[in-house]
């Protein structure tokens, strides 16, 4: 069974469980995944986390439930899986931008999230050109945060861009002064580390260079990149994310390759950049299984 009738599978299991509960641990066993794997892949099909379609999806239904006037605010609010009819309260208008109470009153319009549709999501319009290349193992010293996924999607930009900004990033430059790494022949990478199977829904997101691992470093951390075989993907900065998005939604699927789930995906930038961060060129490198 490929990736797209996999993720089928789970869109059925979601839509099925809105008024009861949902794992997605599950979610990513029904896809044959590990849950850090199947978030970027739900996210390059959707453009939307698992955890917020679900709450989307919920809302929908909510303002069904609510306009038709069969069941209260709290009722609405428990069924859906939500600890206090305030915080249902709070999401509800988030989304609709109105109070669940004032549904059927309100001149407000109402936001319908619709059930994903695999037909629908837009596949092989664009070609990817990548090679495979073989890569020894390395070390990374720089700054480090952990994120889960839906952190990442809404914090994880910024907060990187506030870091390049910072004396700790002047600090990784003066250890290189932008120079290519040996084995990686970038001058900074990041890495995200997946978190360790039966964990939690988080991963480590490394900004750094690469160096020497018998330098001591105090005060900075080290990281080590197992050695890996990659799909290697160029493109500029503006794209990373959408290449990003089109690897994990379409990449994968066409071209039958499985990823390592053991090791992390690594994004290299050229040059060593301050700013503007819009005229550096990325080199995606995702880790595969290499079945030769």
């Amino acid at each position: 069974m490929d990736w797209l009738a996999k993720m089928c599978l789970v869109i059925d299991y979601l839509e099925s469980n809105l008024e009861g509960d949902i794992s997605l641990e599950e979610a990513a066993r029904i896809a044959c995944s590990s849950r850090y794997h199947f978030h970027r892949m739900f996210y390059a099909l959707f453009e939307v986390t698992p955890a917020e379609y679900v709450r989307r999806r919920r809302l929908t239904k909510a303002a069904v439930t609510l306009s038709k006037g069969s069941h209260s605010v709290t009722d609405t609010a428990i069924r859906l899986g939500y600890d206090s009819p305030n915080a249902f309260t709070r999401a509800f208008r988030k989304q609709h931008g109105v109070n669940p109470s004032k549904i059927n009153t309100s001149p407000n319009t109402i936001t319908a999230f619709d059930r994903a549709d695999i037909d629908k999501v837009k596949r092989g319009g664009a070609m990817l050109e990548y090679k495979i290349v073989e890569r020894p193992e390395f070390y990374l010293v720089g700054a480090s945060k952990s994120f889960d996924f839906d952190d990442f999607v809404k914090e994880g930009s910024k907060y990187w861009k506030q870091f390049v900004a910072s004396e700790y990033y002047r600090a990784l430059w003066d250890l290189t002064r932008g120079s290519e790494g040996h084995v990686s022949k970038a001058p900074l990478i990041s890495a995200y580390f997946p978190s360790e199977p039966g964990s939690r829904d988080t991963f480590t997101d490394v900004l750094g260079v690469e160096f020497d691992n018998h330098v001591n470093l105090p005060n900075i951390d080290k990281f080590h990149v197992p050695a890996a075989t990659y799909a290697q993907f160029t493109c500029t900065y503006n794209a990373s994310m959408k290449t990003n998005r089109a690897i994990y939604g379409e990449w994968f699927s066409a071209t039958g390759y499985q990823r390592d789930e053991k090791k992390p995906d690594l994004a290299a930038y050229f040059p060593m950049a301050f700013r503007p961060l819009k005229d550096m060129v990325i080199r995606w490198w995702i880790p595969i299984i290499n079945t030769k």
